[in-house]
């Protein structure tokens, strides 16, 4: 496993070094793959962040290591980001549920207190 830098930003030959993947491919993957999109500082560099790294060690994982292809990485990683924004979607779903129940248990037990005060 790779160990990223705490840093917030990180130059393209950083990036390099880090990875193991050489400039002129990072560059070429950005044109590949849109979740690499490092920002340019005000001298026109190239700026990763974190996130960006993560990306690249997985699209490295994908063609080196599970020998994916460029169109089946991309496609995988799309596969992988619906499913996540999927997953994402149910514990929304299942998080309203539990405030909802419990909302509801509360009015039920305020109201059986109501019955017994009165008795």
């Amino acid at each position: 496993m790779t160990l990223i830098p705490e840093k917030l930003f990180f130059k393209i030959g950083e990036v390099a070094k880090i990875t193991g993947i050489k400039p002129y491919i990072l560059r070429y993957w950005e044109s590949e793959f849109p979740i690499i999109r490092p920002e340019k500082n005000r001298v026109g560099q190239r700026v990763y962040q974190k996130k960006d790294l993560e990306r690249i060690l997985e699209i490295k994982r994908l063609l080196y290591d599970e020998r994916y292809t460029i169109a089946g990485a991309k496609k995988k990683i799309l596969d992988d980001s619906k499913k996540t924004a999927r997953q994402m979607t149910l514990n929304i779903d299942q998080e309203q549920l539990y405030k909802r129940l419990i909302y509801n248990l509360k009015n039920d037990l305020v109201s059986i207190f109501r019955i017994l005060d009165k008795k």
